[in-house]
This record gives structure tokens, sequence and C-alpha cells, in this order.
């Protein structure tokens, strides 16, 4: 692997769990600095396919979806027809008739770009009650947002006991152990082992990757079950596993989809060795409200 690759790796990474830990609005910050980046790379495929989306407006509207996720996330989801609409009513005052492929580009990328994100500031920042039943936490309990570290006790020693966390981070963190885990074991056994190509999508990815990749996900979410007590822990913690290892794909192959189309190997240039911010965000996209409901409405379900 290049170095100029590795590096940008390590930077990303830790970028990635500085935000992390941190919370409250550095999480949200840095969620909306990039939503914004993925969104300019988004609208730069569709003009390549001859589109003209309304991206002005769409990056302000999904600006407005972060905000609302972090200080009302139970109203994000009455701004997103919100913002839909103000996209329509931009683009019908244009000069120029704006096509239906205009229309559909913008709402793809508010969805695609916007919407679906801003469920990691969701399930980081909301403490649902729901998802945090087991917590002896008081801020947990009364469904507070999450601020900073979030920690009632010692950094150190707050992770022997993992109900003394907040739910949104625990949760996050092993969300994207299970993603990273599906990530890095497909690259490995697909570089030295694959054999069997999985989609003429992407020419590089096998199927023997995408089956090491998901078994991945699925050990790293049974592990994360059992230390964070979920009820059935094997049970839980492979479903949850299973789905982020199975969807984690499934968003890396859309965007490699949409590369195609517009006929370029990277979505930017933004990351030496790793192309843009959409070709490392790919397997997020689609994970996040998966994650959040699956802890919210089906979690709670293996305590019946």
């Amino acid at each position: 692997m290049p170095w100029p690759r590795i590096f940008s790796a390590i930077v990303a990474i830790a970028l990635a769990l500085g935000m992390l830990f941190l919370g409250g609005w550095y999480f949200a910050v840095g969620c909306g600095a990039i939503v914004f980046l993925g969104q300019l790379e988004y609208f730069q495929l569709a003009r390549a396919k001859g589109m003209a989306p309304a991206t002005k407006t769409t990056l302000f509207v999904s600006q407005l979806l972060i905000i609302t996720a972090a200080l009302a996330p139970q109203l994000t989801d009455a701004v997103f027809p919100l913002a839909g609409t103000l996209i329509c009513f931009y683009l019908l005052f244009q000069p120029k008739f704006a096509s239906i492929g205009d229309i559909s580009t913008s709402i793809l990328g508010l969805f695609y770009g916007g919407y679906l994100p801003s469920y990691w500031v969701r399930l980081r920042l909301e403490l649902a009650p729901a998802a945090a039943a087991e917590s002896n936490s008081p801020e947990v309990a009364s469904g507070a947002i999450a601020h900073y570290l979030d920690f009632n006790s010692n950094w150190l020693n707050a992770w022997q006991h993992p109900t003394t966390l907040s739910q949104g981070l625990t949760i996050t963190c092993l969300a994207f152990s299970c993603i990273w885990a599906a990530d890095i074991g497909a690259y490995v056994i697909g570089k030295f082992f694959g054999r069997t190509r999985l989609s003429d999508i992407s020419p590089k990815k096998t199927v023997e990757g995408a089956v090491f990749g998901v078994l991945g996900s699925v050990a790293v979410g049974v592990a994360g079950a059992w230390y964070l007590q979920w009820p059935v822990w094997e049970a839980s913690g492979t479903g949850l596993g299973l789905m982020i290892g199975i969807v984690s794909l499934l968003g890396d192959l859309t965007e490699s989809m949409m590369k195609r189309d517009a006929g370029v190997k990277d979505s930017g240039q933004l990351i030496p060795g790793h192309g843009g911010i959409l070709d490392r965000i790919d397997s997020y996209v689609f994970t996040a409200p998966l994650v959040y409901y699956f802890v919210t409405l089906l979690l709670p379900l293996f305590k019946a």
C-alpha cells in the first residue's frame, strides 16, 4: 500500500475518532463539513452527466438538517420534506426550465448526501430512552443531548463499566468498528485470496472479500454486544454485524455505480491515495439510519 494512502488513512481515522469521542457540537460540525464536501463531489458527478441541480440550495438545506439533528433530532424527519420542497421551489423559478433529471438529482443529493448522514448525528447525540434503558446515567435516563465525552466517571475507568458511558458514544463506536472490520477484511482477503468477481460495477471487489468482510463485521458486532451487555448478545450482535456488513458493501457499490455512470475513477482528489470524500464515506451513508432504528426499535425486542 502506498505511503500517501497509509498516511491519509491514519489522519482520517484520527479525525474521526476525535469527533466521535468529543461528541456534542464537535461531532455535529465535523459531520456538517463531511456532508458539505461530499455533496460537492456528488454534484460534480451529476454535472458530468449534463444535469443542472440546485447545488447551493441543497447544500444549504442539508446543513439545516445537520443542525436540526443536533438541536432537535425529533424534528429532522419533518425538516427533510420541507427542505425538498424548498429545492423544488428554487428550480421552479429558474430562468431555464429544470428537467426531471435536475429535480431528481437535487432531491437525491439531499437524501443521499444530507438526510441519511444526519442519522449519525442523531445516533451520536440523541440519547433515546429505548436505546439506553439499562444505563444508570441520569443523562441517559432523561434523554438529554450528549456533550463532550459524556462520561460520568474517569476516562480510563469508564471503559471498564460500559453502562456509565453515553449510549450514543458506545453504539456509534461499535457501528464504526463494524464498518472498519468489513472494509479491512474485504480489502485484505479480496487482494490476496479473491478469485471470483462480485460485480461488474466494481471489478476489484470479489465474492471472497465480500464474504470475509461481512464475517468480520459480524465478529465485531458480537464482541461489541457482549461488551455492552446487550440482551441475547449472541443474536443481537450477529444481527447488527450482519446488517452493517451487507449494507456497507451496498453503499460502496452504489457510489461505484454513480462514478461509473459519470465516467470517473474517483469522486474527487481531496484525500491523497484514497480519492474523494465520497470514496471514503460510501460505506457509512446507508448504514446510519439502519443502525439507529436497529438500536431504538429492534434491540428492545430482544428484552421481551
